[in-house]
């Protein structure tokens, strides 16, 4: 029963994350879920798994709609490959509780066990490539610990939230004494108290402001299904579909096209590509797209955006030629979707192995921003803007915004793609850059320098948005320090616990 109640709480956090928000749902089931393990005297590991199970089945389900629609499987394999992935995922937390509750008394959970909840955590976003989605601390995007974000970042926020559900958990009691109930452990509601205001003031500060530079982008949102994207007889309709969307906007400083928008190689998309080149300088605009390059020398494959037009601001650049320099390859790679592990194995087993355009190269973890009609714009490809370490390690004295492009028509109408655009709100706040999101059918957005989005295309329609963005100046204290303070004061923290865990007994 007890590990049902727990599948039960870890599943209805969903409804704390976009498109629901919901963002103090986590502060009951969080400190619930710590209650019951504090409580339990075995089976921590198959308690806290079950919490991570429901927590990461009800959260990314909609993973199953790409496996189940273009994964060519039965459904009761593409129903036991999602549960495989989810018990995967749900290991981390549960090596968490099981450490915790191996190594430390339970008095010491609130000072220690936050930082074990980064380490696990920092596993689960870097092994077998990483998989960071549904970090904790997204949740919190609307609350007023928002305020902590440009500070410690998401993953401070993460800590800071476990810190203040496992004191709740541990300590707060409610029972009823003859005709009256008592409340105990009240302090560990004067920490939520101090967290939230303390956050809500910070969110008053102005990190960075605007510096009186502007530039006007359009963001083209083509709507292509994605059973016809790599259709050879649709290449030359979708990209004349993208070019008649741009038509009446090449008095834009900047276009961006989506994650791949081009559908066919760069080599053999040459001519189309001059074309765009010769119209983008002609009309002083720089145009990006995201496209396929396949170098026949190397073999090998790379998912890019390209920048053409104009590179400085109103100055025609050298003419489009093959090889140029200004671009970006995707170094975060997403497993099955981009590359195959043990492909000569698991390509021979169903189709979901062996999707089109699925052998991909990692482009460098560095790499130049796009120069784009004087504006440098820090590139992300897909789900590489779950990764703040790339993204900051990106980001130079000169980046003027980040860029991320992605093609969401995988997830069909699912709240896939509405995490999707939370991610990149966060790197928003974080950073203290505006985000120009743009996706092949949905969420296309423009998101200021505070983690707001100012204006969003309508999902699952060809369209295009325009809108003038202020440039900034200034950085948030995350973009100058990362997540060193974090780790920093939380591994002080958990040294403390047990430090004092040897005066105390076990609770």
């Amino acid at each position: 029963m007890k590990a049902l109640i727990l599948v039960v709480l870890g599943a209805s956090n969903t409804l704390a994350f976009s498109p629901f928000n919901w963002w103090w749902l986590p502060f009951i089931s969080f400190s619930l879920w710590f209650y019951l393990q504090s409580r339990s005297e075995d089976k921590h590991f198959a308690l806290a798994w079950c919490f991570g199970f429901g927590y990461f089945g009800a959260g990314i389900s909609w993973v199953h709609v790409s496996i189940a629609e273009h994964g060519g499987l039965p459904l009761i394999a593409s129903v036991g490959m999602m549960m495989l992935l989810c018990g995967y995922l749900a290991i981390f937390p549960a090596i968490t509780l099981w450490l915790s509750n191996k190594f430390m008394k339970r008095a010491a959970w609130p000072l220690a066990l936050p930082f074990l909840w980064l380490v696990l955590e920092w596993c689960r976003a870097h092994f077998l490539t990483g998989f960071p989605w549904l970090s904790i601390g997204y949740s919190q995007l609307y609350s007023p610990l928002q305020g902590w974000l440009p500070v410690i970042g998401e993953i401070g926020v993460s800590a800071l939230f476990i810190m203040i559900a496992v004191s709740i958990g541990q300590n707060l009691r409610v029972q009823k004494i003859g005709k009256s109930w008592q409340f105990s452990g009240l302090r560990s509601l004067f920490i939520l108290a101090i967290a939230m205001i303390s956050g809500a003031v910070l969110n008053q500060n102005e990190w960075a402001t605007p510096r009186g530079q502007s530039t006007e982008v359009t963001m083209v949102q083509g709507n292509i299904a994605q059973t016809m994207r790599w259709i050879p007889e649709q290449d030359r309709p979708t990209m004349n579909k993208y070019r008649e969307l741009t038509q009446a906007h090449w008095s834009s400083d900047i276009v961006i096209w989506p994650e791949a928008a081009i559908p066919k190689l760069e080599v053999a998309t040459k001519g189309f590509l001059r074309e765009l080149d010769e119209q983008a300088n002609g009309t002083n605009t720089a145009l990006i797209t995201g496209i396929v390059d396949y170098n026949y020398e190397t073999g090998k494959i790379y998912n890019s955006l390209l920048a053409l037009g104009n590179d400085l601001r109103n100055e025609n650049t050298i003419p489009y030629r093959y090889g140029h320099n200004n671009r970006f390859s995707k170094h975060h790679l997403l497993p099955i979707g981009e590359f195959v592990p043990f492909e000569s194995i698991l390509r021979e087993i169903a189709p979901i192995f062996d999707l089109p355009m699925s052998s991909f190269t990692r482009g460098d973890f560095v790499q130049r921003n796009l120069a784009a009609n004087g504006t440098n714009l820090a590139p992300a490809i897909c789900f590489e803007i779950a990764f703040p370490k790339q993204i900051s390690a990106n980001l130079t004295e000169q980046t003027d915004a980040i860029i991320t492009v992605s093609n969401d028509a995988w997830f069909g109408n699912s709240h896939g793609p509405h995490q999707h655009l939370e991610i990149a709100q966060m790197r928003a706040k974080e950073f203290g850059l505006p985000v120009l999101r743009t996706t092949n059918n949905g969420l296309t957005a423009f998101i200021d320098h505070k983690g707001k989005i100012t204006q969003q295309a309508e999902q699952f329609a060809a369209t295009t948005i325009t809108e003038t963005i202020s440039l900034v100046s200034g950085k948030t204290p995350y973009r100058m320090f990362g997540n060193i303070p974090t780790y920093f004061v939380f591994g002080l923290l958990f040294v403390s616990g047990l430090f004092l865990q040897r005066k105390k007994p076990n609770e």
